[in-house]
């Protein structure tokens, strides 16, 4: 039987160095608070005005809908924080974070416009200069990639490995040294003429030249752009600049339209040696137009064998080619690319495009003074719960009141271990929805107990001792248990999926929990009932335990029964001896 049963010693001594190491991470990482959601800590919630691109003809709800949902997943990019992304009025998008700065947020829902790819034709090295309304960020997340800031710096777009073909990384600079930065500022540059420039048809733009005027201007033109005077229009040439202002760029009309763009996904190269990488798919149209671009542009000199990635009128990106790439698939590697930003740029590529340009219409700071309030009145009663529970344990189950104390008390330990390493990590950020999931986790916790218990009446009413019962009732409870957490966890995720906002807070919340719950039972609560069972206190019935007699609806317990008789025998034999 002592096989059977296992070392229970052992096993609460791996519980609590789990719950040590935890802890330990916590230490590292000088991580002691959970992040809070923005009903609990305030944040930034931004207003959203919709406009058909095209400026003609109202907007749609199906693309209203669409943006929402790009937008959503943009700042989930953020982390697994209490966002919310809500439609209202009919244009309007409100975005609602919480634990993110003011110029993160409009940093990452701002990037509204059409995502394009556009020739490269020059690039100059550049002093940013301060601008009413000046949104460039250095160090944004959509900096990443950035090509031709110094040598060595453009990621490579090449073919994606396939069976008869292996894409290779290289990278080089501009070919010339960056010219020297005037000592004085330049004059006003002329307006981009957007009446006196032609558009340009999609098939003949990578073919198109800019004239000396153009470039005359170009060189005049300074960072952060202009968006007035320099505007982002699809077929006609651009100024622009790099998201952290220091390099400027004279691009040709647009040549392949976001829209072609399919997937885009951060990973590292083949065999993990060439480093982190962005792997572009693009459909059938698309794929013809970058065959046909990359062949023209693999002919040009530095730099005009650079395709430039705009959003926004910023680029982003501005790898360059050396062959043609067939098949619309295609990697951008190379560089000072690494694995933040290989993702930040997967993402912009990935949710860049959006089916209706928007204006920001306001920004505002959520203070978390109200979610407070509600957090102190949910504590109280919360408290006041928790002592009924502890009342009835200890009323109910005596002695094994203990263990449901100390259960509870390990799952809220490992539970807030977890809530604040997920904080630090992915950014989940706890709300009142999130407590609340929490606290129905206290009854998934008690009622593992209840089970299990209740199996142990049951193994005692069937004649076995207290110690072969928490055995056997174990083996038959633990079946119960997981197919019961089994069904809270799948409701949990479920409701994850198909639920936006603090809903979904609450469901991830209620899932953590569940796992925690498994493995306190398993860890825990079993292992220490089997070490209390080897007791005299809670081993031999006594009638504080909680596993007397009468509590588990018997007689006499099992174990004691022969005694009993043995001894009553022994007195009637003596009362005859005396008769």
């Amino acid at each position: 039987m002592a096989s059977k049963v296992g070392h229970p010693l052992r096993t609460l001594v791996a519980c609590f160095i789990v719950i040590a190491v935890l802890y330990g991470v916590m230490a590292a990482t000088k991580s002691w608070a959970p992040r809070l959601g923005l009903d609990l800590s305030g944040g930034t919630t931004i207003t959203l005005t919709a406009r058909n691109v095209s400026g003609k003809g109202g907007v749609s709800a199906s693309s209203l809908d669409q943006a929402r949902t790009i937008i959503q997943q943009r700042v989930d990019g953020l982390g697994v924080g209490e966002s919310q992304v809500t439609t209202a009025g009919g244009n309007q998008i409100i975005v609602s974070a919480p634990n993110v700065q003011r110029d993160e947020l409009i940093q990452q829902v701002g990037q509204t416009a059409e995502l394009r790819f556009r020739a490269v034709y020059d690039e100059q090295q550049t002093t940013p200069t301060s601008q009413p309304g000046d949104n460039s960020k250095a160090g944004s997340p959509s900096d990443s990639g950035t090509g031709s800031a110094g040598p060595s710096s453009s990621p490579t777009p090449s073919e994606s490995p396939s069976p008869s073909s292996t894409a290779t990384a290289k990278s080089k600079g501009n070919g010339r040294p960056a010219p020297a930065l005037p000592t004085e500022p330049p004059a006003p540059a002329a307006p981009f003429p957007d009446d006196k420039t032609k558009a340009v048809p999609a098939d003949q733009a990578i073919n198109w030249q800019p004239t000396d005027d153009v470039r005359s201007a170009f060189a005049s033109f300074t960072c952060p752009r202009d968006t007035d005077t320099y505007k982002d229009v699809a077929d006609k040439p651009l100024f622009a600049c790099d998201e952290a202002g220091t390099t400027k760029y004279l691009l040709g009309p647009t040549v392949i339209s976001g829209n072609e763009l399919t997937s885009a996904n951060a990973g590292l190269g083949q065999n993990n040696s060439l480093g982190w990488e962005v792997n572009l798919g693009l459909n059938g149209k698309g794929a013809s137009q970058f065959q046909n671009v990359t062949g023209v542009l693999a002919t040009r000199q530095s730099p005009q064998n650079q395709f430039a990635i705009v959003l926004d009128g910023s680029v982003v990106s501005a790898p360059y080619v050396d062959k043609a790439i067939p098949g619309g698939q295609a990697t951008i590697s190379g560089g000072d690319m690494n694995q933040e930003r290989a993702q930040n740029l997967a993402n912009v590529l990935r949710y860049g495009q959006l089916p209706l340009a928007f204006e920001i219409s306001s920004v505002d700071t959520v203070s978390p003074t109200l979610g407070g309030e509600q957090l102190q009145a949910g504590l109280i009663a919360g408290a006041v719960g928790m002592a009924l529970v502890l009342l009835f344990c200890f009323l109910y189950y005596r002695g094994l009141g203990l263990v449901v104390i100390a259960s509870l008390a390990v799952a809220f330990g490992t539970t807030y271990a977890a809530m604040v390493l997920l904080g630090a990590a992915v950014g989940f950020a706890l709300s009142l929805a999130g407590i609340a999931g929490a606290i129905v986790a206290i009854g998934v916790t008690a009622d593992s107990f209840v089970i299990y218990f209740a199996r142990i009446r049951d193994e005692v009413g069937e004649g076995r001792t207290i110690r072969t019962a928490v055995e056997t009732g174990w083996r038959r409870a633990r079946q119960t248990i997981l197919v019961a957490d089994a069904v809270s966890f799948l409701s949990a995720l479920i409701l994850f999926i198909v639920a936006i906002g603090s809903v979904r807070g609450f469901a991830f919340t209620l899932g953590l929990t569940t796992i925690i719950d498994v493995i306190v039972v398993f860890l825990f609560t079993k292992p220490l009932v089997t070490l209390l069972a080897r007791t005299k206190f809670f081993g031999g019935g006594h009638k504080l335990s909680g596993l007397d007699a009468r509590h588990l609806g018997v007689q006499a317990l099992p174990g004691n029964r022969r005694r009993m008789r043995t001894a009553s025998a022994t007195a009637g034999r003596g009362t005859g001896g005396e008769a």
